[in-house]
């Protein structure tokens, strides 16, 4: 059986992720039970008293009996303290107990590793005394490191690792100690403090690398010990073999196979997990200091291809040596990820291994433009076999981004690249979290570099990019907010604002497709399309596939008719648990949508889009709280609409009529209906639009006299409701600001305002609104009627001229608004209060 080598496992700190298994018990134990609500209650319960208690158990354990009582007693410790949020304090005797155990050479491994963990758990702190010195071999250090460098190089704890792990670098002997349990640690340490190598330091681990390499064993190594019946012929080590059984031909990679490796091989694998990082270090933005300016002269030039032959040469400096043999390496990777793994295992390192070798050549060739030509040819033949191959999708993405960084200086088109990127992958994959937020990550990191045509492309499939966005709406909406700007133009707005309506209606089009393509076994008992079959029946009909076939379009094509049958095909899916999640994620991106287009609307756009808010207010996918959510929006958005081109309402007036003429728009729409009535008395005048005339302010004066005068004076039913107070406010009002445009409506509101207030003191008002709602109205009807008694007051109040925006007139107390209201509300107050004295 051929043991684990997964680059997770390599690259992780001093790979205590892997060691910390072996110190469970294989025993089941109550104490580490990870049951939801069991296994960590009674840790966290634990008091100060207790837990003093249980270290004095365990300092008597680890002076007199290093056996299973130690290691259960101290899974128990590691619990507690792991469980607890705030850091436990333990005895200084346990704490000086576990370190010496830690470093103690007879100890047993398990018990090691649980001391190790304990310590970290407990880091930052000052009681610590532990040095890589004391630990007697290089597993043992290599713990040690772990818990310093977890206590975040208050003592420099990060640089003294690093100079004693390249100590025992520098001293090694070819039978020296093993390196395997160090190099996970010093990756860490070039990530956490980089400054700390020192150049001759860098140039030794560069020529390390290179041996591990490219001079691993090819030969299998032997096993740890042989059983009863082995014999020397036996026990005779294999060669090395590729994942399809093979028998290697060329130098060991970290996709060769083999029942057991060699302490060379194993450093190979390592080498390979912190190459990129190392590769970076010193040099993450490009060429070496050593030869910055002489390569920056050979890019995009015929001499870099003669450069190439002379990088082979012994006499380079370590750091090109290693990126010559880095380069090797990914080649040699790339050549073994199109071999037919025979176990999935196999197949699953392939993709991950292949995926790495293209980012580690992404950054030689930024380094070294020597390479840039050198690997062209690999990549774009690598494109064509990834075309061909179903479980390498998430390669295409380091691809991409290969070709994004050296495309233009190679003069290599890569828009088949791209294509496949933003087409295949969002249709075939929507279901795949991971790809999903790699490819919406990879294209909002990489907007400044997009050209044009890109960029044209990317805008263009936008509803083959929101297929992500139905599917794994939660954690992918905050990511769309901050791309949409970019996707959003002239062109796409008005399609966009469609597919985002129906986002919910795409997340169960997607649901059917996934599961009309599997067969009935295959399909969870939670799916509702099994209780609802006449959404598959429908979503395989042929007369209604135009619908389905739009609504999964890759390309922006337009906007699609008919939406209220497509809303009633899906109508069943709306339960969906993922359907429901959609519809929760739309208002936030439709709040985004707006931002992005309101900044570059111009006038025909934003009367557009006026009008398609009107329309779908009223056509939205039946899921619930979806419509109340949206509406909220749409109400929002329609004033901003306004207030960026007031005219609106002048050009929509015939529109708006229509809408406003109909008393269930009240009830069905009430807040994108207040809103309009609202635009209505606000920029319906002269000043906002000087084609504004008498006729158009009595003719909506008339439309809404009659509302108002229809939805008080009936009384509520099943079919009629009441109509919210907001809404009479607002339309008592409106009336209110075109009656001091226009005066000779000024009686005929006056009047009406009259009975308003009379109708809200009445009896007959409670059984339509309640004493608060009616409160209110009588209260604005008073205020309303008073600002009408000075004509000249309720224009200036009503119908502000530009200048009152400025703060003048509202710092100065001489000429401010409120001294015009406060001046109002002495006029109109009993003739008594106005006689002097």
């Amino acid at each position: 059986m051929r043991p684990r080598k997964s680059l997770e496992s390599c690259g992780t700190g001093a790979g205590l992720g892997v060691l910390a298994a072996a110190g469970c018990s294989r025993r089941p134990r109550r104490a580490c039970s990870t049951r939801p609500g069991a296994g960590l209650a009674r840790p966290r319960e634990i008091q100060d008293e207790e837990l003093q208690g249980f270290c004095s158990r365990i300092i008597k354990l680890l002076r007199e009996d290093l056996g299973p009582a130690a290691v259960d007693a101290l899974q128990r410790l590691f619990l507690i303290v792991w469980a607890t949020k705030y850091p436990r304090r333990l005895d200084k005797t346990c704490v000086d107990l576990l370190q010496a155990t830690l470093c103690l050479p007879t100890c047993p491994e398990q018990l090691q590793v649980l001391c190790a963990a304990i310590l970290r758990e407990m880091s930052p702190s000052d009681s610590l005394t532990l040095s890589c010195d004391r630990a007697p071999n290089t597993r043992q250090m290599s713990l040690v490191a772990s818990v310093l460098l977890a206590q975040g190089d208050r003592r420099q704890e990060v640089r003294s690792v690093g100079q004693r792990i390249f100590t025992v670098l520098e001293s090694r002997q070819p039978e020296g100690p093993s390196l395997r349990h160090l190099l996970p640690v010093l990756s860490k340490v070039v990530g956490l403090a980089p400054g700390t190598l020192q150049e001759d330091q860098t140039d030794l681990l560069s020529k390390r690398l290179v041996d591990w390499l490219r001079h691993a064993s090819v030969q299998q190594g032997l096993p740890h010990s042989g059983g009863f019946f082995s014999t020397p012929r036996a026990r005779q080590p294999g060669p090395i073999t590729e994942v399809d059984g093979a028998v290697a031909s060329d130098f060991f990679t970290v996709l060769s196979t083999g029942q057991h490796f060699t302490e060379d091989q194993w450093l190979n694998v390592q080498a390979f997990s912190m190459l990129r990082a190392w590769l970076l270090h010193k040099s993450p933005e490009g060429p070496s200091t050593l030869d910055t300016d002489d390569k920056s002269e050979l890019e995009g030039s015929t001499l870099s291809v003669l450069s190439a032959a002379s990088t082979a040469t012994r006499l380079l400096p370590p750091r090109e040596r290693l990126r010559e043999a880095a380069f090797e390496y990914c080649q040699r990777l790339i050549e073994q990820s199109n071999r037919r793994a025979l176990r999935k295992g196999d197949a699953d390192l392939q993709k991950a291994c292949l995926v790495e070798a293209i980012l580690i050549l992404d950054v030689l060739c930024r380094q070294d433009p020597s390479f840039l030509y050198r690997t062209l040819s690999c990549l774009k033949a690598l494109h064509t076999r990834l075309g061909t191959d179903p479980g390498s999708e998430r390669a295409v993405l380091p691809l991409a981004q290969f070709f994004l960084n050296h495309g233009e200086a190679a003069a290599v088109g890569s828009e088949a690249i791209y294509q496949h990127l933003l087409t295949r992958l969002p249709s075939e994959h929507f279901h795949n979290p991971m790809l999903a937020f790699e490819v919406i990550r990879f294209c909002r990191d990489n907007l400044p570099l997009f050209d044009l045509h890109l960029l044209g492309i990317l805008k263009s499939s936008f509803p083959n990019l929101f297929k992500f966005l139905a599917w794994n709406s939660p954690p992918l909406t905050s990511e769309f907010v901050g791309l949409l700007p970019a996707l959003v133009d002239a062109g796409t707005a008005v399609e966009m604002l469609h597919t985002l309506l129906d986002l919910p209606c795409l997340t169960a089009a997607l649901h059917l497709q996934l599961r009309s393509s599997s067969s009935p076994s295959e399909r969870p008992l939670w799916d509702a399309s099994l209780r609802t079959p006449s959404c598959l029946e429908a979503f395989r009909d042929p007369q209604c596939q135009g619908l389905f076939q739009h609504l999964l379009r890759t390309k922006a094509s337009g906007s699609a008719e008919r939406l209220t049958l497509l809303h009633q095909l899906l109508q069943p899916m709306a339960s969906c648990a993922r359907v429901a999640q959609c519809a929760k994620a739309v208002p936030a991106l439709l709040q985004a949508f707006f931002s992005a287009v309101i900044q570059f609307a111009d006038r025909a756009l934003t009367t557009q889009l006026a009008l398609l808010l009107l329309e779908r207010s009223d056509s939205l996918y039946q899921v619930p709280q979806y419509e109340a959510r949206v509406h909220r929006v749409l109400s929002s958005q329609f004033l901003a609409l306004c207030q960026r081109n007031p005219s609106l309402v002048v050009e929509l007036a015939r529109e708006l009529l229509e809408f406003v003429g109909s008393v269930s728009n009240i009830h069905s729409r009430a807040g994108v209906f207040t809103s309009v009535v609202w635009a209505i008395g606000e920029y319906l005048s002269v000043t906002c639009d000087r084609r504004c005339t008498v006729e158009q302010i009595n003719k909506f004066f008339e439309a809404l006299e009659a509302l108002l005068f229809e939805v008080t004076q009936s009384r509520p039913s099943a079919d009629q409701p009441r109509c919210p107070p907001q809404v009479v406010t607002v339309l008592m009002t409106t009336l209110t600001k075109l009656a001091s445009r226009s005066q000779d409506l000024i009686p005929r509101v006056s009047l009406f305002l009259s009975k308003m207030r009379t109708l809200a003191q009445g009896p007959a008002s409670s059984s339509t609104h309640s004493e608060e709602d009616a409160e209110a109205i009588r209260i604005r009807a008073t205020e309303l009627l008073n600002l009408l008694k000075m004509p000249s007051v309720a224009q200036f109040v009503f119908t502000p001229s530009a200048e009152v925006c400025h703060p003048r007139y509202h710092r100065d107390t001489n000429t401010s608004l409120p001294l015009a209201l406060r001046m109002v509300s002495r006029l109109v107050e009993k003739e008594s209060s106005l006689l002097p004295g």
